[in-house]
């Protein structure tokens, strides 16, 4: 739990003060004390013991995830609480997160200029790629920082920020202290002059560094690490262009080690991404190169804990059941990631486009090595070799793609609105996915071809219902991990009205060598929607595998039983 006195201060000041807008309430106008909002949601399920789909014996039998926000506001001032709860927690999320508590408080002051947090806060310089804070509840993933913060804004155009603090771990905090700084000129807004101008400018840099205490006593650790970077965004017309540039220096990480040795090489990362749009046509491409970019605030951390920095991902993030059966995880000790989309609408009222039109989407993305030599203790006599070398870990040989193929997506969407009441969607995909590189394993068969074929079609009814129907096949020869050969999956999903659904789905291995393995992995969930609230009560198979958000993951475990659900806002 969280124990400092600083914590408990401001626990204790933030509590009062909603006691004491409760204790006078009656006697005084509320709309005078400010507003209090916040949101709800618990999430339950009921285990079953499942030895065909490897679901454990759970022996709390209930798994409980639970979380509330409270939020005054009253003018410029705002104070919040969030109390989570796991009793226990739900399967695939980390032993850490046990029991009770306040696990996020703050005070913040904001004006026109001005805006002061005290606690805890979630922020972001530029693309993440040296600073990111963020919660991904369904990841279990929250690297809130606890600190101080100040936001000013001098003159219009130009944004500035600092903060210090430490990373939440848990119902703990992480050992390393985070120092940031961040600003950014919008060129146009600033220059009186340039306001009108179609061409328009935004540049911007960022300094994060961390201390960590170095405490091995064979090693020199550098205690303080430094990451820097600049940015620029540049806007004409239907052309928008954006890159970043970072570098870390040496920061060795138990989490990445060649040979058995940590790396003591710099870190380096270079972002583009260019865009045009105009109306029935859009083009995106982006390429990234990363080097060395793990930046945590524990040397020692690993899995997804107490990341500093964020690599954006640039394949594309797939929804589809059968599309997420391997997703891609970002590489931040090495990679070259790069994407390209095409976005295309026939126009409506042609006689190829008809009375609707149609929309074709086309995305081919993918990620490689880096061009490197590694060098070990018997290296020197290489040419390249120096008393450093081994140190160092590895020579990067040039900004090309290393020879090794990490991934490759191809994924083609035809959409089209046949009536006021149809539409529907048609989609093939194809990958390569590099398994052992990616799952860090080894399989001894290295990659995954997959071919998968999607129809998802609606169907809108008499007043508010709808139904849905989603069939999704994906081919493949390789049998390597869990999920092996052929699957096909459906949903069909009907909306009675603005408050009621049902949805039914099942994915079948039915492809699996193993005739025993070729299993149905089926569910069903019943929902009600008011307002803001929501509550889905579900039964079902949950597959085992690896659950990716924004190219973060964590692996899930296969699970049986009965889900509830329930969201609400006030």
């Amino acid at each position: 739990m969280i124990t400092n006195s600083i914590n408990k201060h401001l626990t204790l000041f933030i509590i009062s003060l909603f006691v004491s807008v409760q204790l006078f309430s009656q006697q005084i106008d509320l709309s005078k004390l400010g507003e209090v909002h916040g949101n709800i949601q618990t999430d339950a399920q009921y285990y079953n013991p499942d030895t065909a789909i490897g679901a454990a014996v759970v022996p709390e039998k209930l798994g409980f995830n639970g979380f509330a926000n409270i939020i005054y506001t009253k003018g410029n001032f705002s104070a919040g609480i969030r109390y989570e709860s796991y009793l226990s927690r739900l399967q695939g999320f980390d032993d850490r997160y046990s029991g009770n508590g306040i696990t996020y408080r703050f005070a913040r002051y904001k004006n026109d200029a001005l805006d002061i947090t005290i606690g805890n806060f979630y922020e972001q310089f530029g693309s993440g790629i040296t600073l990111r804070s963020y919660e991904e509840r369904n990841l279990g993933y929250d690297n809130a920082i606890d600190g101080f913060r100040i936001k000013y804004e001098p003159v219009k155009g130009i944004y500035l920020k600092g903060l210090i603090g430490k990373q939440r771990l848990y119902f703990s905090q992480g050992p390393g202290m985070i120092r940031g700084i961040d600003g950014e000129i919008d060129i146009n807004e600033t220059f009186t002059i340039l306001h009108e101008k179609k061409l328009r400018f935004i540049i911007g840099g960022s300094f994060v560094s961390k201390y960590q205490k170095d405490e091995d006593p064979n090693l020199v650790l550098p205690e303080n690490v430094g990451n820097s970077a600049g940015r620029l965004r540049i806007n004409y017309g239907d052309f928008n262009f954006t890159g970043e540039y970072a570098y870390k220096i040496n920061d060795p990480l138990n989490s990445y080690q060649i040979n058995s040795k940590p790396v003591y090489k710099p870190g380096e990362a270079i972002i583009l991404n260019a865009s045009y749009a105009k109306k029935g046509f859009a083009l995106n491409a982006g390429i990234s190169r990363i080097e060395n970019m793990n930046f945590r605030s524990d040397r020692n951390a690993t899995l997804n804990d107490l990341f500093i920095n964020y690599t954006p991902p640039l394949c594309k993030q797939q929804t589809y059941a059968l599309l997420t059966l391997r997703p891609y995880a970002s590489q931040p000790n090495g990679e070259i990631e790069f994407t390209t989309q095409v976005d295309y609408k026939i126009k409506k009222d042609t006689k190829l486009g008809g009375k609707y039109g149609w929309d074709i989407s086309i995305n081919f993305s993918g990620a490689n090595s880096l061009d490197t030599t590694h060098f070990n203790s018997s290296d020197s006599t290489h040419a390249n070799f120096n008393i450093d070398s081994t140190l160092q870990g590895y020579r990067t040989n040039s900004y090309s793609f290393g020879k090794e193929k990490f991934f490759r997506d191809l994924y083609i969407e035809i959409s089209k609105k046949f009536t006021k009441k149809f539409k529907a969607s048609l989609i093939y995909d194809y990958q390569e996915f590099n398994y052992d590189v990616i799952t860090n394993s080894v399989s001894g068969k290295d990659f995954i071809y997959a071919h998968t074929v999607i129809l998802d079609a609606t169907l809108r009814m008499q007043s508010e219902s709808a139904l849905r129907i989603e069939v999704q096949h994906l081919f493949t020869d390789q049998e390597i991990g869990k999920q092996r050969g052929n699957w096909a999956a459906g949903i069909i999903e009907y909306t009675f009205n603005s408050h009621w659904f049902a949805a039914v789905q099942d994915q079948w291995n039915y492809g699996n060598s193993e005739i025993k393995k070729r299993l149905h992995y089926y569910g069903l969930n019943i929902g009600y929607i008011k307002d803001a609230t929501r509550i889905t009560l579900g039964y079902g198979r949950q597959r085992d595998g690896v659950f990716c958000v924004g190219g973060v993951c964590r692996q899930v475990p296969a699970s049986n039983g009965v889900s509830l659900s329930i969201t609400t806002s006030f």
